[in-house]
């Protein structure tokens, strides 16, 4: 029990590239001396992790959630949900406050277990049943993707008039490719650095447009609904829910030894000061841009977030560009984890996708991201809600299945995972506990929910979009149910 298997150079299907052919053993070959990653899912044996720096918990999380995806989730609550200032900087405290614990919860599974977050869940929702999760995380890495990229392409067009949104994603995509196909320790080594240049960014943007930022120049905004301030706390809390299915994967090398409430600390930690930071600031600025006729100008009335902070910007002439670039071409900080995640996810699938190279993923995530995001840049506010609340319906309902098994039937010990059956079918959980538990979410979420294509009978009656906190509900609450049920049934411990 929690003894992991010996790992060799060339691991099964499931583990690091296993091909007799000559040509792809030589392929392998060579990108490791080039430092490239070619570990696949299967776990990290103990000996194996022993890397002390957990501060790179807090550095790989800080700086994924600080730049400007994260100011236009902040935006939103003035451009897209008309809230006031006030009423929008209280609901982003308590809710980065309280959300951000999720994904430090998961990430400790990742040094603990040596395994990836989609391999994880394979201990609650079993070998087959996995494949669902796994499938969704493909999918909602690449509406992460999508929306970075957007966001980025947006920022370094307004640069400069030689270069539009669609030269802009192509950059972002390509540089984010670049990081994401060396793998782990590259993707740490590039997040240690990344948050460097908006931090300077944003200090200036403070400087040069803080005198706008007073309470007595605020325009005024209508006493928001109940419903309008629960849809916008959904949108928030799924922004940072959302990345619990990847948290774990980014410390799979790192000491098992450590504390897990150190390795919480550190991840919280960087989640936290980044999102509460860039939300705010996001906030202040869209709330205060209708006042400003340059800057609403910029902003194109809502739909240009890297409009907006270059008009703010714009009166630090030649050096407020070239902080433009940097903060447009720092957004791969954000890609690069998620478009690791969505090869390791894609390879947890099935075990056919196994045996396909981790980086050989990254190309085709770069592949398909960019097209999309040239589409999805015509309206952004609409393709940024719609992507983060629909990706935080089915996250929450994961979560909550994945840390009641954690807490409520493993009782929190990682000695009770049998690691080394982590491949075989059954070893591991049936999965229909988790399965069913998910449906039953979906079937008060789907009611719960509020979006512009379709709005749920409950949202309707005047709660708005609640469908994050009562699929999360349902789910654990199912589960602790049907767990204990399905362990009896086939007389299965684990």
């Amino acid at each position: 029990m929690g003894h992991q298997a010996p790992s060799t150079s060339l691991e099964s299907a499931e583990g690091l590239v296993d091909d007799p052919k000559p040509l792809s053993k030589r392929i392998t070959s060579f990108l490791l001396q080039w430092g490239v990653e070619t570990h696949g899912i299967s776990p990290i044996p103990m000996e194996q992790r022993l890397d002390k720096r957990l501060y790179q918990m807090f550095s790989v999380w800080f700086s994924a959630n600080f730049n400007i995806l994260a100011f236009s989730t902040g935006s939103a609550g003035p451009a897209f949900f008309s809230l006031g200032l006030r009423d929008t900087l209280v609901i982003l405290l308590v809710v980065d406050a309280v959300a951000c614990a999720v994904p430090a919860l998961f990430a400790v599974f990742g040094p603990k277990l040596g395994t990836r977050g989609m391999v994880q869940a394979r201990f609650s929702w079993g070998y087959y049943g996995s494949m669902i999760p796994s499938i969704l995380n493909v999918i909602s890495m690449q509406g992460f993707l999508i929306l970075n990229c957007i966001i980025g392409g947006q920022t370094l067009a307004s640069v400069s008039d030689r270069l539009d949104d669609t030269a802009g994603i192509v950059i972002i995509g390509v540089l984010s490719l670049v990081v994401t196909f060396f793998g782990y320790k590259v993707v740490h080594w590039y997040e240690s650095l990344a948050w460097i240049p908006n931090v300077v960014a944003f200090v200036v943007m403070l400087g040069v447009g803080g005198k706008h930022l007073r309470p007595s120049n605020y325009p005024s905004y209508p006493t928001p609904s109940a419903a309008t301030v629960l849809s916008f706390v959904t949108f928030i809390a799924s922004s940072v829910i959302s990345w619990c299915t990847m948290t774990p994967d980014y410390g799979v090398y790192h000491n098992a030894k450590a504390s897990s409430l150190r390795i919480f600390t550190y991840t919280y930690l960087g989640f936290f000061f980044a999102s509460i930071v860039g939300h705010m600031l996001g906030a202040a600025f869209a709330a205060m841009a209708p006042a400003v006729p340059s800057w609403q100008a910029g902003f194109k009335d809502g739909s240009n977030v890297g409009g907006l902070i270059a008009a703010v910007l714009s009166p630090a002439g030649g050096f407020g560009k070239f902080l433009m670039v940097l903060i447009s071409l720092s957004i791969p900080s954000a890609c690069a984890p998620t478009m690791y995640t969505f090869g390791t996810s894609f390879m947890s699938v099935a075990p056919l996708f196994a045996r396909v190279p981790r980086y050989v993923f990254a190309i085709i995530s770069a592949a398909i991201l960019i097209p999309i995001a040239i589409v999805g840049a015509t309206r952004f506010y609409g393709t940024l809600v719609n992507v983060l609340s629909i990706i935080g319906y089915w996250s929450t309902a994961f979560a909550a299945i994945v840390l009641t098994e954690h807490f409520f039937i493993r009782r929190g010990d990682f000695l009770r995972y049998s690691i080394e059956d982590w491949d075989k079918a059954r070893r591991l959980p049936p999965g229909i506990a988790a399965v069913v538990s998910f449906a039953g979410a979906f079937g008060i979420i789907v009611p719960s929910m509020s979006q512009v294509w379709y709005v749920g009978p409950i949202a309707r009656a005047g709660t708005g979009d609640i469908g994050v906190f009562t699929g999360f509900t349902v789910a654990a609450v199912l589960y602790m149910v049907l767990r204990p049920l399905e362990q009896r049934l086939f007389q299965r411990t684990i």
